[in-house]
């Protein structure tokens, strides 16, 4: 699911960081934002289906994972969810106040 909200912030912003770095827009500089950005997503996507699976196979009856284990995973699940989420408000937040920049 993407979001082109934030795509074309972050397209802004990698532009605007390479014209004050002096970098032009046909070098690449090596770590790409919207790249760790999709992997940090497909990250937390994979450890919540994780949680998903592990937790419905613990209620079925057909885990040899505990309780502990379980409940573990579903806790880092949420962790990483609440911290993508604020990942993105700061994401939001920092593309608004660009927005309200007079040039």
């Amino acid at each position: 699911m993407a979001i082109q909200g934030i795509e074309s912030a972050v397209q802004q912003l990698q532009l605007a960081a390479r014209a004050a770095g002096g970098v032009s827009e046909t070098q690449d500089s090596g770590g790409d934002f919207a790249g760790m950005l999709s992997a940090s997503l497909a990250k937390i996507s994979d450890t919540q289906n994780q949680a998903r699976v592990q937790s419905e196979a613990f209620a079925t009856g057909n885990s040899a994972l505990g309780l502990n284990d379980v409940m573990v995973d579903l806790q880092k699940s949420s962790i990483s969810l609440q911290t993508g989420v604020q990942v993105r408000n700061k994401l939001v937040s920092a593309y608004q106040e660009m927005m309200n920049m007079s040039v």
